[in-house]
């Protein structure tokens, strides 16, 4: 239990929901062909869960000194587990993941696909080593990287069996996955920024160079604050042109209801926020906009058959 409380067992289930819903809930509900047989597709998701854990993983090991002060009940390795063995845990993950990323890539004949799963892997180690340490670089990072998580789909799925007489709507279906990895990443970019805050007391005795560790814990409310007003504004705008106008009138309840409603409680709770309970709530409640933000796609699909 303190292993998968260590890589934040959770989360990867989340992640391993998020990719199975796009497929089946969303493109395999289309009259299009996708290049992946569902045993190839379990690779895929597999590999992306792997190499997501070994980023949990490195991000704890290097993280134990700030969580002893933020979340000293939290702290895993060095108690539960050795440093030594979480090491030998997360280079056996990593290779696990970047193996079953090289097999799936020459599997659908592009070999070069392999390149992304070490890219990520590269992207995480120096995340939790170095860029979470510079102010905004490493929030974008790790924001980019859920929605890499999104865009990987296409890439492995969409992009092989595209040809010249489905091009346009492979790329339809493509710029929807764009969509959704665009809504990740800013949901996730704004909470990342309200981790900081929740955690700036740990990471000051660190020497870190956090957002709210430079410009101070009320600048960086009000800069995620603006985050998610944009957000909110973009969002509202999406619904409106692509959900109301085509009718999707159950997708547009829904949005309202479990994305925008909470969108606009972050924004009222978080101009109100003073301690670290607080953030960590309104953390929370990102996380589940993010959830209900990805179900979406499984609410569309019924709505447009239903329509149909």
């Amino acid at each position: 239990m303190k292993f998968l409380k260590l890589i934040r067992y959770k989360n990867l289930l989340m992640l391993a929901f998020m990719q199975v819903l796009f497929r089946y809930a969303f493109l395999k509900q289309q009259n299009i062909p996708l290049a992946l047989a569902d045993w190839q597709y379990a690779i895929l998701v597999l590999s992306t869960v792997l190499l997501a854990a070994a980023g949990y993983l490195i991000n704890n090991i290097y993280d134990v000194a700030t969580d002893s002060i933020n979340k000293p009940n939290d702290v895993v390795v060095g108690k539960g587990i050795s440093e030594t063995a979480a090491y030998n845990i997360y280079i056996g993950l990593n290779i696990s993941g970047v193996a079953l990323g090289f097999l799936l890539s020459n599997i659908i004949m592009r070999p070069m696909f392999a390149s992304l799963f070490i890219l990520i892997a590269s992207l995480l180690y120096f995340y939790a080593t170095t860029l979470k340490q510079i102010m905004i670089l490493g929030n974008f990072v790790v924001a980019a990287l859920l929605s890499v998580s999104v865009l990987i789909i296409g890439v492995f799925d969409l992009f092989p069996a595209t040809n010249s007489e489905n091009q346009a709507q492979m790329a339809s279906f493509f710029s929807i996955l764009t969509d959704y990895a665009l809504f990740a990443f800013m949901i996730n970019f704004i909470r990342e920024i309200v981790k900081d805050i929740e955690d700036v007391n740990g990471d000051y005795n660190q020497g870190m160079n956090t957002l709210p560790i430079a410009i101070g814990i009320s600048r960086a409310a009000k800069i995620a604050v603006a985050f998610a007003v944009v957000s909110f504004i973009v969002c509202l705008l999406y619904i409106n042109k692509y959900f109301f106008d085509n009718n999707l009138f159950i997708a547009t309840f829904y949005a309202f209801a479990f994305v925008l409603a909470p969108l606009l409680y972050f924004i009222v709770k978080m101009v109100g926020a003073k301690g670290q309970k607080d953030y960590h709530h309104l953390s929370t409640i990102l996380k589940l906009i993010l959830f209900f933000g990805i179900l979406s796609i499984l609410v569309i699909t019924i709505n447009i058959k239903y329509n149909a």
